[in-house]
């Protein structure tokens, strides 16, 4: 059982709200820079281990620095992603690049930064090389197909548009190798927010296979393996934490056995898990302004789907307290929801909770990933602020609520004329 719990009283955060109104997100520093360390630590028999947070789960220039001081590179698949992790301070083979229907430009930016191109399809090839010419080191993105199964968030490999299928790889790193390429490096996601541990042993062993069969059909050394992100966290209290020490000793376990005797020793494993790193240690936190009795029972909060959606988007469970309430017994039956005009804004469905009353603060945990980042403004929306919970008990803004003048401001008004 995962006791979820908030690292605020009720009283702190009665506080909080005064200065900063509902709907917020606030992200506590210290459980980010400690499950940071916990996941260096897991994986210190790895030489030049680095785990490269996926920006698009937490797009906040804070939380990319306070990573970065951790030792954490970053994984972009967009111009806007590489630009803001320059401006946050990582440059160089710190950043990998992964996208697909990859624009020239974009290919443009990564060279510049100097970043790791993954590039993910043999045809992209071509617009690398007419955009940024062809770099030293270049990776692809490997799709398995059928040889191995996805899960419900990701699908499965064979009908996912991502990556370099079983019949294009080998020939994809023949015609970087005949361009110039000197060193390689390899990729794979195959499953999103997967909590079964043996799952990632064997995603390493198929990289592993592949690594082998590289060097023996091409002669090329692969010098990096990026087993991706998808390491799950466990949103519902009876969901079990994956254990990372058992994937790495696992994948140790593999590395002695398959790549040590091929001579392909050091080969440097690197991840690129966002939800891992921020996703429990977030917290978006409403207020409730209707109690309706209608067929059902429906808490009605100042957050909708426009500041989570992936309850609405996935069905996905989201653990929720009422501060100050978390001791009373979950007797009542809500449907929790926001108020857009689409009937999935809903954060929980039949969910039982104690009495909730006009007002009551409430937390919707785990939304330390994919939470902010996934936001729209769909009826006139805006996106709420971020906090900081820092080391020391303060709080920091680090990224403001939008104003209506920010959701006008990309509009014409009056025929006015276009400045470009």
């Amino acid at each position: 059982m995962n006791e979820k719990k908030m690292p605020l009283s009720k009283e702190q955060l009665e506080k909080i709200a005064v200065k900063y109104p509902t709907p917020f997100i606030i992200y506590d520093e210290k459980a980010i820079r400690n499950n940071a360390r916990h996941i260096y630590r897991a994986f210190s028999w790895v030489k030049g281990f680095k785990n490269h947070f996926a920006v698009k789960a937490c797009p906040n220039a804070t939380i990319l620095k306070i990573l970065r001081e951790e030792e954490m590179g970053v994984d972009c698949s967009s111009l806007p992603e590489l630009l803001l992790s320059e401006k946050a301070g990582f440059e160089g083979e710190d950043i990998v690049f992964t996208s697909n229907d990859t624009p020239a430009e974009e290919f443009a930016a990564a060279a510049r930064l100097g970043a790791v191109i993954n590039l993910d399809d043999i045809a992209h090839i071509e617009t690398l090389e007419k955009s940024a010419g062809i770099p030293e080191l270049i990776s692809f993105r490997y799709n398995p197909g059928d040889a191995r199964t996805g899960n419900v968030l990701i699908g499965e490999p064979r009908e996912a548009k991502y990556g370099v299928t079983r019949d294009q790889i080998i020939e994809a790193y023949r015609v970087m190798k005949a361009k110039g390429a000197k060193r390689f490096g390899l990729h794979t996601m195959v499953a999103s927010n997967e909590l079964e541990d043996k799952y990632f042993i064997e995603t390493a062993r198929m990289l592993f296979k592949l690594v082998v069969k590289l060097k023996q059909e091409c002669n090329i050394k692969v010098e990096l393996v990026n087993m991706g992100g998808g390491i799950g966290i466990p949103y519902h209290p009876k969901d079990k934490a994956v254990d990372l020490n058992y994937i790495s000793s696992g994948m140790q376990d593999l590395y002695r056995q398959m790549i040590v005797p091929e001579g392909l020793d050091p080969l440097k494993i690197v991840f690129e898990c966002g939800r891992l790193v921020t996703g429990p240690h977030g917290y978006l936190v409403s207020k409730v302004r209707h109690i309706a009795r209608k067929y059902k029972n429906y808490v009605g909060l100042d957050a909708c789907m426009a500041n989570l959606m992936r309850p609405g988007l996935y069905g996905a469970y989201h653990h929720i307290t009422i501060p100050g309430k978390e001791d009373l017994p979950n007797k009542n039956l809500y449907d929790v929801t926001g108020s857009l005009c689409e009937n999935n804004d809903k954060f929980a469905i039949d969910r039982a909770l104690p009495l909730v009353e006009k007002d009551d603060l409430v937390v919707i945990h785990d939304t330390g990933a994919h939470g902010y980042a996934m936001g729209f403004n769909y009826n006139g929306k805006l996106r709420s602020a971020e906090l900081l919970l820092k080391d020391d008990g303060s709080v920091q803004l680090i990224r403001r609520a939008e104003t209506i003048d920010d959701y006008f401001a990309t509009l014409r008004f009056n025929n006015a004329p276009v400045i470009v």
